[in-house]
């Protein structure tokens, strides 16, 4: 079978692709490499140079392409940027969801799956967050992944296009076996923060706030495996394809890590100090997110493998390590 991965350079979508080539199936990546890295495109993946902002380019690999489905995990992902460009961001992720859509229709491409986000859903107001949580998003990115979503149900509504809407917590490590060769760009989570600072390319950490209502005082967070995720992605397409039947599911570990606990398992794994400073908490900050992943457990049969916190950290760190060895 032949799947399309739109973004699939980047640091999510190689991991994706990687997932389906894996699978025995036949992909092609489409990517501008605005974020994604020509080191996580794989010789036995074919690539196309192309943007989503660009119709014609969309309907030059669609169409022909003899595609079974396609993922859709190009966008602009940072919720503070978002807050002060949403310009950018309605451009990028709603007008550039639509031309996908809409040149996904013209070539019958169905099903799609997409990257959403918890951002969807704001707050918590309740703990484990399911899929039937209150939409509320605080930051303008998840609202653009909201209104994708409702884009969706309108396009399976209208034109039969089936679709898995695949909503992240905290995509965290890498490939165990070290075939993603390209470091995420410009992070913004936890993690590779935290390595980053291990590899001295930081010289400290902030860690906002340590007197919350949690077991040591920083927040908690729902930490999944980037590979986890990747074959989630897989199993969402076979389901739909299998039941003609569009599903939206969490993907979390229905456990979470605090901060000071990813940071103390960091010194341990690495060896390295670690700077770290207790800062104020930020603001809009809750004490914990945790999913429910009860419904991708039930539809999917899916269950992490690699989301245990050792498996995180130090898949991540061969990583930074290989970027320390660099000449």
């Amino acid at each position: 079978m032949r799947i399309l991965v739109i973004g699939g350079a980047g640091y999510i979508g190689s991991h994706v692709a990687r997932a389906f080539l894996d699978r025995g199936y036949e992909v092609t990546v489409f990517d501008n490499l605005q974020t994604g890295l020509r080191e996580n495109l794989f010789e036995d993946a074919r690539f196309v140079h192309g943007d989503i902002m660009r119709p014609e380019q969309l309907r030059s690999v669609m169409q022909g392409g003899g595609y079974d489905g396609c993922v859709h995990l190009a966008a602009l992902k940072a919720a503070g940027q978002s807050m002060l460009k949403p310009e950018a961001y309605s451009e990028s992720n709603i007008a550039g969801t639509i031309n996908i859509l809409n040149q996904a229709a013209a070539a019958g491409i169905s099903p799609v799956i997409f990257s959403s986000s918890a951002a969807v859903y704001g707050s918590p107001r309740y703990l484990p967050m399911d899929e039937d949580h209150p939409k509320e998003p605080e930051n303008f990115y998840g609202f653009t992944k909201l209104e994708i979503e409702r884009l969706l149900g309108w396009y399976d509504r209208l034109k039969e296009m089936r679709y898995g809407a695949i909503r992240y917590f905290n995509a965290a490590g890498y490939d165990v076996l070290g075939r993603v060769r390209g470091l995420e760009l410009n992070p913004e989570n936890l993690l590779p923060i935290v390595m980053e600072t291990a590899a001295g390319i930081r010289s400290k950490l902030l860690i906002f706030g340590d007197d919350y209502p949690t077991r040591d005082g920083s927040c908690i967070r729902d930490y999944v495996h980037v590979s986890d995720l990747a074959e989630a992605h897989v199993r969402a397409f076979e389901y739909i394809r299998q039941h003609d039947k569009s599903i939206t599911v969490n993907l979390g570990t229905e456990n979470g890590i605090t901060v000071i606990e990813m940071v103390e398992r960091a010194r341990a794994i690495t060896g390295m100090a670690v700077p770290a400073e207790i800062s104020g908490r930020r603001e809009g900050d809750p004490a914990e997110l945790v999913a429910s992943s009860s419904r991708a457990r039930e539809l999917l049969g899916w269950v992490p493998k690699y989301s245990d916190i050792d498996t995180l950290v130090s898949s991540t760190w061969k990583m930074y390590e290989k970027y320390l060895h660099k000449p």
